[in-house]
């Protein structure tokens, strides 16, 4: 076996509650008496630095800032309750069904969350000041999840979207600039700061020289960034130009939008053993009645080479609830490897696998992605219970569908890394 077995994550999904709203601040507790209660300065401030930080800060994205004890401190009632339901640092893959290592985890540890959950409790004192760390230094860089981008390649113009209207879908093509062959290791696109109230989505795409297109990357609220394992990339061609497939909707005031993409390479000359894949695996079957919950839908994509799975990442809309990704294997064995079991719109997170864990498929081997949506009362993100709702691309309609990056190996190759894998697998069990 690859990994172990897990049960079927559709019995997981049905099993969810619904997410918990609201940033009211209760009155602090009376503080703890014991000899060595959790601070501020020595304990939680690490934490904040860690997961929390790059979005919490003054000109990020988030809505307050968690830098200081005087910032943090009104918000220590609603931090508890965001981080002890895991709705925050937003990562909402099932800790304990399937693969659990990812590049780039900013999900805490259940100490941490008791470490959280026992400062508020104590009355969130700040504690000594000198035990605070050194202040972490942010630059533009910290904006792009990928790391600083080589090249940032944005829209050829702005574009302002007006206050009211129907949504509109523009496409926008940009010339890099490239004069010679290039791979890349990793690649983002985001809006720009205004625009990313009403950037439904942004797709970049790549026109080559001789007029064909290959997928580069994909933006949806909340999305981060795709990274790939040391020794795979994606090709840019010399000359050729990016596309920016634009979806826009009105927000009830005149907004500009200048979406831009960024890129990390490898050396110049630097030819990478594995070429990166990227598909969407969705089904256009789907019909939700009204006041309908836990509706089901599948889709299915069929592995021709042996493949090493990189990055998965869900996608619905407002009435999306979860979505699982299991393999069916040659010898029909099924292996559940990810839940997402609390789905939120507002965070198109790319879930990119650790190296050491990133699923091994055999030539053969069927991707089975199950979404559910909820069209209740009951999801407070759903814009009307009484409407059917079928496949759309505007946000009052829905999708399911799963963005799969891979690449493909030779025969040899997966013998290899699955040989090597259960190596790996038998020393840490003798050492245990």
């Amino acid at each position: 076996m690859i990994m172990q077995e897990s049960n079927r994550c559709w019995l997981l999904a049905l099993c969810l509650g619904g997410l918990i709203l609201g940033e009211q601040m209760a009155p602090a507790q009376a503080p703890d008496k014991s000899a060595n209660p959790v601070t501020f300065s020595r304990d939680i401030a690490p934490i904040f630095q860690r997961s929390c930080q790059n979005c919490h800060r003054p000109g990020s994205i988030a809505p307050m800032s968690l830098l200081t004890y005087k910032d943090s401190r009104p918000w220590a009632r609603s931090i508890k309750e965001k981080v002890v339901r895991r709705d925050m640092p937003p990562w909402f893959i099932d800790r304990t069904v399937g693969i659990r290592n990812f590049k780039d985890d900013p999900s805490l540890s259940d100490k941490e969350i008791e470490t959280i959950s026992a400062w508020v409790t104590a009355g969130a004192p700040e504690g000594n000041p000198s035990d605070m760390p050194t202040p972490k230094q942010f630059d533009d860089s910290e904006r792009w999840h990928i790391g600083k981008p080589d090249l940032i390649v944005s829209m050829p113009v702005s574009y302002t979207v007006s206050a009211q209207g129907s949504d509109q879908w523009i496409n926008f093509t940009a010339d890099p600039g490239l004069t010679e062959d290039r791979y890349v290791k990793a690649v983002e696109t985001k809006p720009s700061v205004s625009g990313i109230r009403v950037v439904h989505h942004g797709g970049t795409s790549m026109v080559f020289p001789d007029g064909t297109q290959g997928q580069l990357n994909e933006y949806a609220v909340g999305k981060n960034g795709d990274i790939f394992p040391e020794g795979s990339g994606k090709l840019i061609k010399a000359g050729t130009k990016f596309r920016f497939g634009m979806h826009y909707h009105s927000i009830g005031q005149e907004t500009t939008d200048r979406t831009s993409v960024g890129l990390i390479f490898y050396p110049r000359g630097y030819v990478p053993k594995h070429i990166i894949h990227a598909v969407m695996d969705e089904t256009k079957d789907i019909d939700i009645p009204p006041g309908a919950d836990n509706v089901r839908s599948d889709a299915y994509y069929k592995m021709e080479r042996p493949a090493r799975l990189t990055g998965y990442q869900p996608h619905m809309h407002n009435r999306g609830k979860a979505q699982c990704i299991e393999a069916i294997y040659p010898d029909m064995r099924v292996e559940q490897l990810n839940c997402v079991n609390r789905y939120n719109f507002g965070w198109q997170i790319a879930y990119n696998y650790a190296d050491d864990s990133a699923p091994l498929l055999p030539a053969g081997t069927i991707l089975h992605v199950i979404s559910w949506h909820d069209n209740s009362t009951n999801n407070p993100w759903n814009p009307d219970p009484r409407a059917w709702v079928g496949y759309g691309e505007r946000s009052t309609e829905d999708m399911s569908r799963a963005w799969l990056d891979f690449y493909y190996m030779t025969d040899e190759e997966f013998r290899a890394e699955i040989s090597a894998r259960r190596s790996e697998t038998a020393k840490l069990t003798s050492q245990k």
